[in-house]
């Protein structure tokens, strides 16, 4: 058993070096992006700002650091530059990652729930409190005559 221990702390000391080296991600491109014009930044900053980071929970495109938001934002300029539409880079974006991306996805038979779902269980939960009172009201035993007005301690 102790020869087991000794290979195993001698093959996990062979690998302390390269451990440190190890990155989860590759380091991408830090440099900034550069515009060709005002236009294409305001175009650029908006459609950012309507795409979701995938890997993010509920981040922008625009407000997340995260290393496939970079690479994202870099696909959002070059499909800008190629002269695709807004719609066109959303739908290329959607095609590529699905419908998360977007913050705001289209009224479809597959985003009903999305869209509906909470206004259904407000109306669900209004109709459940609706009940409960009107089976309460009629439980409460109605005031007797003979009753004055006063409390008895």
């Amino acid at each position: 058993m102790s020869g087991l221990r000794a290979a195993a702390c001698a093959l996990l000391l062979a690998l302390l070096p390269g451990i440190g080296g190890v990155r989860a991600q590759p380091a991408g491109d830090a440099a900034p992006l550069v515009f060709e014009s005002a236009a294409e930044e305001k175009r650029f900053h908006a459609l950012t700002a309507e795409l979701r980071c995938v890997m993010c929970q509920n981040q922008s495109l625009a407000d997340s650091n995260a290393q496939i938001a970079q690479d994202m934002r870099r696909e959002v300029l070059a499909l800008v530059r190629q002269g695709k539409t807004d719609a066109e880079v959303k739908r290329f974006l959607v095609e590529r990652y699905g419908e998360f991306v977007l913050y705001r996805p289209e009224v479809a038979s597959h985003t009903w729930l999305l869209w509906f779902g909470p206004g259904l269980v407000l109306l669900g939960g209004a109709a459940l409190v609706w009940l409960v009172v009107r089976r309460r009201a009629s439980t409460v035993p109605a005031a007797r005559d003979d009753d004055t007005g006063e409390q008895e301690w």
